[in-house]
């Protein structure tokens, strides 16, 4: 009896190992294995896909964090930039030429370069607007004027717009041109 289950047992293996097309049974259970071994790659593949696209992402959002981390800084050294600059302006030449004042003035004026290098070396630059067209993402126009320019023209500005990088730190406040 023992050699009846050994041979039972032969038997049942050599069916297991049978080439494929002899049993339904097992390619049909081939079959689905083959169809979860390539759903199975091809989710291994989404996965590192986005995994790669993650880390890309991560990447670039550190590098935009650090090229404009002081972007609200800035925004607020133009005020003080704005002031200097007014306060120079208002300088009448006979105090400009006395004595006394010289040193204030040459202080001020030395301030005034100090500040520009500091915003140069941090990516922030004033843009030149005069005689460009306007321009609703650089440009906030205040009023129109009649003029000989073309109308949408540049004709005045009344604040310095800057950028920090290739990005819009604040707009110039402008007059344009309209037909006259």
């Amino acid at each position: 009896m023992i050699e009846d289950e050994k041979t039972a047992a032969t038997i049942d293996m050599a069916e297991d190992a049978a080439p494929a097309g002899s049993d339904p049974i097992a390619e049909d259970r081939l079959a689905r294995l083959e169809a979860e071994l390539a759903e199975a790659k091809s989710a291994l593949l989404y996965a590192h896909a986005e995994a790669q696209n993650v880390r890309r992402r991560a990447e670039k959002e550190a590098v935009d964090a650090r090229a404009y981390a002081a972007t609200a800084f800035a925004r607020d050294l133009l005020s003080v930039a704005d002031n200097l600059s007014r306060g120079l302006d208002a300088i009448p030449a006979e105090l400009r030429d006395d004595e006394k004042m010289k040193g204030l003035v040459a202080g001020l004026e030395a301030t005034g370069r100090e500040l520009d290098s500091v915003f140069q070396r941090h990516g922030i630059t004033r843009m030149t607007v005069m005689g460009e067209t306007l321009d609703p993402n650089r440009h906030q126009a205040m009023f129109e004027v009649p003029s000989d320019e073309k109308p949408g023209t540049v004709v005045q500005e009344m604040q310095a717009g800057y950028m920090i990088k290739d990005r819009l730190l604040r707009p110039a406040l402008v007059g344009v041109a309209k037909a006259g």
